[in-house]
C-alpha cells in the first residue's frame, strides 16, 4: 500500500514539478524519472541507497549497484530543483530540502533517510 503511495506522489511531483515548464523541459524528464523509479525502489528496499537530507539519492554502503540509474536520478533532480527554485524565488537548495522532508515522510518502512542533521535512519 505504502508503495502505492508513494508511487502516486512520485507521480503527482513530477506533474506538478512540470506543469509550470513547456514540454521541452519537462517531458523527457519526467519520462526518464518515472522509467527509473522501479529499479530505485529496488535499490531503497536492499538498503543499498537511501534518501538524504537535501533531496538526493546516496549510496548507503560500499555497494554501487545501479551507480548509472543514482547519478542520472540525481542529474535529473538537480534540474528539477532549479527550476522550481527560479519559478518560485527560492534557491534550489531549498527545494531539495522540502522534498527531502516529503520523500520522508511517505517512505517505506526499512528505507535509509537522513535528517536535518545528517544522521542515517531506517524508517
Amino acid at each position: 500500500m505504502n508503495k502505492r503511495i508513494f508511487t502516486a506522489f512520485i507521480a503527482m511531483f513530477l506533474v506538478t514539478a512540470f506543469a509550470f515548464a513547456g514540454a521541452s523541459f519537462g517531458e523527457g524528464i519526467k519520462e526518464r524519472m518515472a522509467s527509473r523509479l522501479p529499479a530505485l525502489e529496488q535499490l531503497k528496499a536492499k538498503g543499498i541507497i537511501g534518501e538524504n537530507n537535501q533531496g538526493y539519492l546516496e549510496f548507503r554502503g560500499s555497494s554501487r549497484e545501479g551507480q548509472d540509474l543514482v547519478n542520472a536520478e540525481n542529474a535529473d533532480r538537480k534540474q528539477v530543483y532549479a527550476y522550481i527554485a527560479q519559478k518560485q524565488g527560492t534557491t534550489p537548495e531549498l527545494v531539495g530540502q522540502r522534498r527531502a522532508i516529503q520523500v520522508g515522510e511517505r517512505a517505506d518502512p526499512g528505507h535509509w533517510l537522513q535528517n536535518a542533521e545528517g544522521q542515517w535512519y531506517q524508517k
